[in-house]
């Protein structure tokens, strides 16, 4: 059973929520964070890249860093631009991009049920991306960045959820920049927060969808505390992270696309004789060509786009993570034909998230790359069946939008 905590959150006044939220601060450099703060001095941005209000080459991994974003964050605390709830809360926050809705409930997961494996992962971290996180979570003493779980539907849950949505005003409803519609409701009554904390205790296993790194710094932070304060009993904040959790039904998984800078030495017609040995290539039925179920692919090469369709040999419907289609152009394609057996490293390949739109692929394939692939998402049923085998999968298989803004709720971690 996993634990849903409620929680006393930190968060704008309402006049201030849309100037305060942000983009997470891994999805921009400093150079583009010190743009979008520009006549904004209560953006996020100025705690979690708290770089862009010190001289421009300060080392991002200083301790003036960490130091300056502690600062700005008690700094908006004491101008009164944040307040903290009086009572533990869970927060209905549901985001609307292009027509579309998810909604998800803000709360405290345990780092407990991290260790235990209660919470699944289906990444791999690295300790140099999460000794930044760890910096700034203990000095700021807060989780400031959301962890993006989801979990299997269960009914209860959603009815409530619907319930309050329909029967209390929002406190905070605004429109992004970016065309994202975002609504928070404050749910404080002590009884629908107590039914909500033990129907979680049903649900059986959380899942990270986005945010793995953030998630291990969270947990890692919560574990020198533990050493730190021996005696602790459980109960201390320090135990729980922050994150938003959203049922199965209400996340989609968007293509996550690859573009290639060169054919390893192959012509286009010996490539396509290579690719011919493992996929049944045809004429894209349009231009651009979006797959339209699994292990199917777009290929531009020459100017042109190619429908694939990958043979039955080819297909391991057996195995979780081979049977996904970044997988299998990985595996037949990638590695062996390309010779790029790396993708993390090797220079030769980028990706490309869905939200950018395949004419992205177009653009680079006529700019600096040579070869595009376009395909068809990896599904939330993939990710929890990868997550429950104890599997990783591949690099670069999803892409979740929108991103979940950061400053809308601050957890303090005493």
């Amino acid at each position: 059973m996993a634990t849903f905590h409620p929680f006393k959150a930190i968060r704008p006044i309402p006049e201030h929520a849309a100037d305060v939220a942000a983009l997470p601060y891994d999805v921009m450099n400093s150079a583009e964070a010190r743009e979008m703060v520009q006549g904004n001095p209560y953006s996020f941005l100025h705690v979690d890249k708290a770089e862009i209000d010190l001289p421009e080459g300060t080392d991002l991994y200083s301790d003036e860093v960490y130091a300056k974003a502690k600062e700005n964050l008690q700094k908006m605390e004491d101008d009164g631009i944040y307040k903290q709830d009086a009572q533990p809360c869970f927060y209905v926050y549901r985001q609307t991009m292009n027509g579309r809705s998810q909604t998800g409930l803000v709360g405290c997961a345990s780092i407990d049920d991290y260790i235990n494996n209660v919470i699944k992962k289906h990444e791999l971290t690295r300790a140099d991306k999460e000794a930044d996180r760890i910096r700034h979570v203990d000095t700021c003493n807060a989780n400031t960045g959301p962890i993006f779980l989801c979990y299997r539907e269960n009914a209860q849950i959603g009815e409530i959820i619907n319930a309050w949505k329909a029967s209390h005003t929002p406190v905070y409803d605004f429109v992004t920049d970016g065309g994202v519609g975002n609504t928070v409701w404050v749910v404080d009554d002590a009884e629908t927060v107590d039914k909500l904390t033990k129907l979680f205790d049903t649900t059986g296993s959380f899942y990270i969808a986005d945010g793995h790194h953030r998630c291990a710094s969270a947990v890692h932070v919560g574990q020198q505390r533990r050493q730190q304060y021996p005696d602790y009993d459980g109960t201390e904040e320090f135990n729980f992270f922050l994150a938003v959790l959203f049922p199965q039904q209400e996340l989609a998984i968007m293509d996550y696309n690859r573009v290639i800078a060169d054919l390893n030495g192959y012509t286009e017609a010996q490539f396509l004789e290579k690719i011919a040995e493992k996929f049944v290539v045809e004429d894209a039925p349009q231009s651009p060509y979006k797959p339209e179920y699994k292990h199917t692919f777009g290929m531009l090469l020459g100017g042109k786009w190619y429908k694939l369709t990958t043979k039955p040999e080819y297909v391991f419907e057996n195995d979780p993570v081979r049977q996904l289609d970044v997988s299998i152009l990985q595996d037949q394609v990638i590695a062996p034909i390309l010779g790029i057996d790396d993708p993390r490293r090797d220079k030769r390949i980028d990706f490309i998230g869905g939200i950018r739109g395949l004419g992205e692929l177009e653009r680079r394939v006529n700019t600096d790359m040579k070869l595009a692939f376009s395909m068809y998402p990896t599904t939330m049923d993939d990710l929890f069946d990868i997550a429950d085998s104890g599997a990783i999968m591949p690099p670069k298989s999803t892409w979740f939008e929108p991103k979940l803004l950061s400053g809308l709720f601050i957890h303090r971690l005493s």
